[in-house]
């Protein structure tokens, strides 16, 4: 990976590198998640459609794409949706830098709350969020099922 990039806001023409590296960030859980991911049937149109209802950021150096995060305005929060990051540029702060562009966001629109979701399933993501500031908020449970698949966190700012 480059020793530097940078973090953007993502804008229309972005959508079809945004969608690529949703299905190449997700692949890993193909087959481990239920309900399956919707992030492997992400399309071009489908990202433009969630870049209309509030934004992203994007991670890229050297003209590469490998890094996005969704945010979506709600009444009283900053909903942070999608983060994905490429396999090859993991665990050089990628992550970190998109959510404090969301966090970032959230305080330019006057919010004071970001929250996000994550699979159950996923114990290891749970671990990472805490460590962002990130605490328990409520159970989320997928259309068509009965218990909870998700959990809501977040993070007072």
């Amino acid at each position: 990976m480059p020793e530097s990039f940078r973090i953007r806001e993502a804008v229309p023409t972005d959508a079809e590198r945004i969608a690529q590296v949703l299905r190449d960030a997700f692949e890993e859980y193909r087959g481990r998640l239920d309900p399956p991911s919707s992030a492997h049937d992400k399309t071009e149109a489908v990202v433009r459609r969630e870049l209309s209802d509030g934004g992203a950021f994007v991670a890229e150096a050297d003209g590469i794409l490998f890094g996005c995060v969704f945010f979506h305005p709600k009444g009283d929060h900053l909903y942070l949706d999608r983060l994905a990051v490429l396999p090859s540029h993991r665990g050089q702060g990628v992550s970190l830098r998109l959510m404090e562009a969301v966090e970032f966001r959230a305080r330019e629109l006057g919010q004071t709350r970001v929250r996000l979701s994550v699979r159950l399933a996923l114990t290891s993501h749970h671990a990472w969020y805490a460590r962002q500031g990130y605490v328990f908020h409520s159970h989320g449970t997928h259309a068509g099922y009965t218990s909870p698949t998700f959990l809501v966190l977040e993070k007072m700012l």
